[in-house]
């Protein structure tokens, strides 16, 4: 994925309000903007998992549930999704 560095000046104590520790403040402000940009409709489930750093569709989607963010998975996702567990699972 491309990228671009980006710079923001908050308050000192808006860190303790995060509840983050420092080391991990571009983790949550990315699985914070997946979820924004995912429940904007501007990015699909996939592409939100990706921004966020996840390894799966079904870990974003637990992400996005505790954020109480409705999840649209249509049949032909499903479909999709199925289909690729399916050739893993034959592969082993």
């Amino acid at each position: 994925m491309d990228s671009f560095h980006a710079t923001i000046n908050l308050p000192k104590n808006i860190l303790f309000q995060m509840k983050v520790e420092n080391r991990n403040i571009e983790g949550f402000v990315r699985k914070n903007l997946a979820v924004e940009m995912y429940r904007e409709g501007a990015l699909s489930l996939g592409k939100a998992a990706e921004l966020a750093g996840v390894k799966t569709k079904w870990e974003m989607m637990t992400i996005l549930n505790s954020k109480g963010v409705p999840i649209s998975y249509s049949i032909e996702e499903v479909k999709k999704d199925v289909k690729t567990l399916d050739s893993v699972l034959k592969k082993k």
